[in-house]
């Protein structure tokens, strides 16, 4: 039996797409399973899948995963050779770190700069606790890259969990217009060329010209 993920609305659901990234990193065929956000149907219907009504949740033959962090890891742990964890025992807690970071943090930048691929506007002004999260995550960034992203484009060189979890931050980036330092706008620009990343990005905006 295939893995199969529940999603909901790709042009907003950012936890969503961590979960499908990190999917996508095993190379291993899935189903998806998307379910509309904000109808009135919806959190019944998630709570067919899972017990918290929320999205992602991954569908195993034991059993559902639920919450995008415990997803990666389960994956890391069924597709070793996937290498969805950096090489390297330091190089794989310092991504743990980060996606940590990501997954509880960051409340000003979500409460301000919710997922919206569709959009293409900058704020009328940034505030001060949301430019201190911009600034946190360009630091974030260029420390992995300086550290472990020699080998390639992506912030530990392959594309990583580390990746699928920052994907939905490069995106709000690129959505509200944010001046970003040169690292930084290159890190945008490399998920933006991700193929996964790209395949994800047409799907949701024809979801909202549909």
């Amino acid at each position: 039996m295939p893995l199969k993920l529940v999603i909901g609305d790709k042009n907003y659901s950012s936890w969503s797409l961590r979960a499908a990234l990190a999917m996508d990193l095993t190379g291993s065929p899935y189903e998806e399973i998307k379910v509309r956000l904000y109808q009135p149907d919806s959190r019944s219907q998630l709570l067919s899948h899972a017990p918290t009504g929320k999205v992602p949740v991954l569908l195993t033959e034991e059993g559902p995963v639920w919450d995008s962090l415990a997803i990666a890891e389960y994956l890391a742990e069924r597709f070793p050779e996937a290498h969805l964890w950096p090489r390297g025992q330091y190089a794989r807690a310092l991504a743990r770190s980060v996606c940590a970071e990501m997954h509880s943090g960051f409340m000003a930048l979500r409460s301000h700069m919710s997922m919206d691929l569709a959009r293409d506007q900058a704020l009328a002004e940034i505030p001060a606790e949301v430019q201190a999260d911009i600034d946190r995550v360009c630091r974030l960034w260029a420390d992995c890259r300086q550290r472990f992203g020699q080998d390639g484009a992506f912030l530990f060189g392959h594309a990583s969990i580390a990746d699928a979890f920052f994907a939905p931050v490069a995106a709000r980036l690129r959505s509200y217009r944010v001046a970003l330092p040169e690292a930084a706008a290159a890190y945008v620009d490399t998920i933006y060329q991700w193929p996964a990343f790209g395949r994800w990005y047409q799907a949701a905006l024809e979801e909202v010209q549909g």
